[in-house]
């Protein structure tokens, strides 16, 4: 039988249309088909906004409430310098004795010539009373008598100058020089710190500066003594950084005995009132880099990506991906998937 070429070829159309038809609608029908997951019994909470006080920090240093730079006011080579670093020394005690020669010859020459000057105003005092003399000489000699003791009380200023003593008790925390060196005026020698009367010295952004008062309590955190305690405000600088934007508080410690000049220090600052979602850090977990939760919606969980804020105890604020009034899952979310009908039970 002849088949024309017309007739094949709607012939073989069809049958490609029929292949074609039925190989898509079994998939379709497949894909239809619902997914039968398990009820999960799940206990959940209620979440409200609540009216909490935003927490801020400042960074700060312990430091000692009394600290002197030791420098010397007259040139001269250091010859005695019974101090090393950590050395614990009393109010009086000698930090540094430099050697001078000049300034010794200059006090002996000063002590002569105020002698002579006495001498020779006692002997035209003498004169005087015999009528040899005048009051005039001897008010001159009176006159020098005075700009030879400024002279002598000058020289041995400058020798005491030479012997520095400690100013208070405290400890040597810095040591630039050893016997031997050359001390000049205004160098720094030696650093001492009072160790047992410390403080806090912080810097706090200037627009947190005027939430802070002198008198108030502050809490403070120094991890590498392991302490935490709150500090008055002492004092607060009338005037900001400029460069920094920031501002100088001053913290009174309490109890210093763990603690070191230098050590970093954590400054805990009142907020402003804010709303803020907070719930149990158990209902988050986390999946990769992201933090989830699970919320129920019509007997069903549904999953939430959220971002979490700070916390507080055991509790954490949510920031953003849920909204107050929503039902949180808080036991029973590890076997939980989006979509999973739930229960809630107490």
């Amino acid at each position: 039988m002849h088949i024309s070429g017309n007739k094949l070829l709607l012939t073989l159309t069809g049958a490609l249309l029929l292949t074609f038809c039925g190989c898509k609608d079994q998939p379709a029908e497949e894909a239809a088909k619902p997914v039968n997951l398990p009820i999960v019994k799940v206990s959940v909470l209620h979440v409200a906004a609540e009216a909490t006080r935003s927490q801020n920090e400042a960074t700060g240093t312990v430091e000692s409430v009394q600290r002197a730079t030791i420098a010397a006011k007259v040139s001269g080579i250091i010859e005695q310098l019974p101090v090393e670093l950590g050395s614990v020394v009393k109010k009086g005690d000698l930090l540094v004795g430099i050697s001078a020669g000049e300034i010794n010859a200059r006090v002996a020459q000063a002590e002569a010539q105020l002698a002579q000057t006495r001498r020779n105003l006692d002997r035209e005092k003498r004169l005087l009373d015999q009528g040899a003399s005048t009051p005039e000489t001897v008010k001159s000699l009176e006159d020098a008598l005075r700009v030879a003791e400024a002279g002598y009380n000058e020289a041995r200023a400058m020798q005491d100058y030479t012997t520095i003593t400690a100013p208070f008790g405290g400890v040597i925390t810095g040591k630039d020089v050893q016997a031997g060196d050359l001390a000049t005026p205004g160098t720094p020698l030696l650093v001492l710190e009072n160790n047992r009367k410390l403080q806090v010295v912080a810097s706090v952004p200037e627009a947190l500066a005027l939430g802070v008062k002198t008198g108030q309590q502050l809490v403070m955190q120094i991890a590498a003594a392991g302490i935490e305690q709150s500090g008055e405000v002492s004092e607060i600088s009338p005037a900001a950084d400029p460069r920094s934007r920031t501002t100088t508080i001053k913290l009174q410690i309490r109890d210093a005995s763990n603690l070191r000049p230098g050590q970093y220090v954590r400054v805990l600052l009142p907020g402003v009132k804010v709303e803020s979602i907070m719930v149990p850090t158990a209902a988050i977990s986390n999946y990769g880099q992201m933090e989830r939760i699970f919320v129920v919606e019509n007997g069903t969980a549904r999953l939430r990506l959220v971002r979490t804020g700070p916390s507080h105890g055991d509790q954490v604020e949510i920031l953003s991906g849920l909204e107050a009034g929503e039902l949180v899952v808080v036991r029973g979310q590890n076997l939980l998937t989006d979509g999973q009908p739930v229960e809630i039970v107490p």
